[in-house]
């Protein structure tokens, strides 16, 4: 049984991005299912951190000042269920990944709207919260890193990814190239 219903880490400071975690921290911060850990990684940040999100049913996720912040990451392997705050977010592996099988998307200003956010996670029946749990049961190898690289795993999928992108830009790139030749004909004559 996990013992909160809500956690989110990191820093909370008003940097780019840190308005929304400012302002959502003064809406949740007197919730009693919601955990708030302030920390950072020296110490025994990354083990409380840890043990926040693998005692919790959902774990916030809020568009904050650096794209390469590990808080889904972390929030996936230790199967707490991610509620991305964020309108444009650009997620790793989203080509093959569902995140909406495993995660919860709120647009940043249906978050700030006081009482939205618990309401909509409290909605959330046992029923439909097991079944985003298990898939990221399914998912969280993708997202761990192995040496040996093995098949599925983060590196394996970082190369997938980037050999599809590859072959996206040779086709744009060739497409471009169409009408070439009969575009220099024309212009010649």
């Amino acid at each position: 049984m996990r013992a909160h219903t809500h956690y989110t880490s990191g820093a909370w400071a008003f940097l780019k991005g840190g308005a929304i975690r400012q302002e959502l921290y003064y809406l949740l911060k007197d919730e009693k299912d919601v955990h708030f850990t302030f920390g950072s990684i020296g110490g025994n940040g990354i083990n409380q951190a840890s043990q926040g999100m693998a005692m919790s049913k959902f774990c916030l996720n809020i568009a904050g000042d650096t794209p390469s912040s590990n808080r889904l990451f972390d929030a996936i392997v230790s199967h707490c269920v991610p509620v991305i705050i964020s309108d444009e977010i650009e997620l790793p592996f989203e080509d093959v990944l569902d995140y909406s099988d495993f995660s919860i998307f709120v647009r940043a200003s249906d978050s700030m709207k006081k009482g939205y956010l618990l309401n909509l996670l409290r909605s959330i029946t046992q029923k439909e919260w097991s079944k985003m749990w298990e898939r990221l049961k399914q998912i969280t190898h993708h997202f761990e890193y192995q040496y040996p690289s093995q098949p599925g795993d983060a590196v394996n999928m970082i190369w997938q990814q980037v050999e599809r992108k590859i072959s996206s830009i040779r086709f744009n790139l060739h497409r471009k190239n169409r009408y070439q030749r009969s575009q220099l004909r024309v212009k010649s004559n």
